[in-house]
């Protein structure tokens, strides 16, 4: 996979610029006393989403790219927890905070049609060590009653 390809995936695309948005419009409102906390817990989480559906776009086969993007979603959820909290906080206006729940509920379709069509599609469904599995076998498990 190059670059190029990965900026050709909209889903990508659009959670990028999320965490730009996060980056310029509500980390600055944050007071300081929140420089070590919900700021960084805002940073590493915005950015999380992109860098999991990158990762995962990085992958030749199919179910570790979908499940990079269970990553993703679980990021993007992270992220808009941390920004009800803002907005409840009063960090941020809540004219902001509806545009980023807005944007937030949009790329969570984008990633969950991704998601479908990877499933669909098989996408390295023959590329070697691709029917590979590991299992562990389940140990049975019983109780023993003591009989006086």
């Amino acid at each position: 996979m190059s670059v190029q390809s990965l900026k050709k995936l909209q889903v990508w695309v659009r959670a990028k610029d999320f965490a730009v948005k996060v980056y310029k419009q509500v980390l600055p409102l944050l007071p300081q006393e929140e420089k070590w906390s919900l700021n960084q817990q805002l940073r590493r989480s915005s950015t999380s989403v992109s860098a999991n559906i990158a990762e995962g776009h990085g992958r030749f086969y199919y179910q570790d790219n979908v499940r990079f993007c269970y990553n993703a979603r679980g990021s993007l959820e992270e992220t808009l927890s941390h920004l009800i909290f803002s907005f409840e906080a009063g960090f941020v206006p809540e004219p902001l905070y509806k545009e980023f729940e807005s944007e937030g509920e949009e790329i969570e379709k984008m990633l969950n049609g991704y998601i479908a069509f990877l499933k669909k599609s098989k996408q390295g469904e023959n590329e070697p060590g691709a029917n590979h599995k590991v299992r562990e076998e389940a140990e049975l498990y019983g109780t023993e009653t003591s009989e006086p």
